[in-house]
């Protein structure tokens, strides 16, 4: 059973870090669905591209000659460019996220996973808790992200975590993500076994993340040591649920898990019995894996 004050710091925490958005956002309409949310400021900057986009006060559409699938994607690659050029996104991945009503529908554009945020699009990622089996109880291995990485880096995070790209599926994305950053071979990965989904929507320095994460739980050999194998990894640490509890409670050093993998690993350990439904603020704690997705309408 872990301690009450445990349960209170992660509760604290997480409703910081998963707060909902708080600016006002103005829709991206295509097709009579809004498939983006973009806040004043970026929205103003937006205007200036009049050729592809009409920004108005209740929302934003392409003109009218950009009705395809593949012009709201050329057109979205332009204007993605510009905003790169200007420091205005994150770094550069040459991978694309699909853009569609519902995951999996055919994609009303892609767009440049760099300008994801920017836009304010829904994605989605497949996120693998590494668990092992041990006489004292159920174990996880957490993984450090590379200094270099450009969002969170060094921060502790699940072992296996990824978007999906435009045209890749959940499975393959675990498969991939499993070899580059812990050295799982495909046999092993694709023994991960599905487990629900958690979402986010909060405000980032670089836009607004509207994101689902599909989370597996994956049972390894005891012997099986992680190793990454393209440098997005430094390290691996193997730790008790109850440790894994108390390092999503930490908000500064070198102990803190992305809020990403916080929600993930609150989600194991929720699922796992480890937080107990009678304990003191057990539906708060739930509530946070599934928030609303869209911000709040522009009034």
């Amino acid at each position: 059973m872990l301690d009450e004050s445990i349960l209170a710091a992660i509760r604290a925490r997480l409703a910081v870090a998963l707060a909902p958005p708080r600016r006002r956002y103005r829709p991206l309409w295509v097709e009579r669905k809004a498939v983006a949310w973009i806040d004043d400021a970026r929205a103003a900057r937006l205007a200036a591209f009049a050729d592809l986009l009409e920004v108005r006060d209740d929302g934003i559409t392409f003109t009218s000659a950009i009705a395809s699938e593949r012009a709201r994607t050329e057109a979205l690659d332009r204007i993605a460019r510009v905003l790169a050029s200007e420091g205005s996104l994150t770094a550069w991945r040459d991978e694309r996220y699909a853009v569609a009503p519902a995951f999996g529908a055919p994609p009303l554009f892609v767009l440049e996973r760099a300008a994801a945020r920017y836009f304010g699009i829904h994605t989605y990622a497949a996120h693998v808790n590494g668990m092992v089996r041990r006489d004292a109880g159920p174990a996880m291995w957490l993984a450090r992200r590379s200094p270099a990485k450009a969002i969170d880096p060094g921060l502790l995070d699940n072992l296996v975590g990824g978007g999906i790209a435009a045209g890749v599926g959940v499975q393959r994305t675990v498969v991939k993500e499993g070899w580059e950053e812990a050295g799982i071979p495909a046999p092993l990965a694709s023994r991960a076994q599905p487990a629900g989904a958690v979402h986010l929507c909060r405000e980032q320095p670089d836009g607004l993340q509207r994101e689902t994460i599909f989370v597996h739980d994956l049972w390894l050999p005891a012997d099986f040591a992680p190793s990454g194998q393209d440098g997005e990894v430094v390290d691996h640490r193997l730790v008790a649920l109850a440790e894994a509890a108390r390092l999503v409670a930490n908000t500064e050093g070198t102990g803190v898990v992305t809020a990403d993998a916080s929600l993930v690993t609150l989600d194991c350990l929720l699922r796992h019995g480890v937080i107990a439904p009678d304990v003191p603020g057990y539906l708060e704690l739930d509530a946070l894996r599934h928030p609303a997705t869209e911000p709040a309408p522009a009034q």
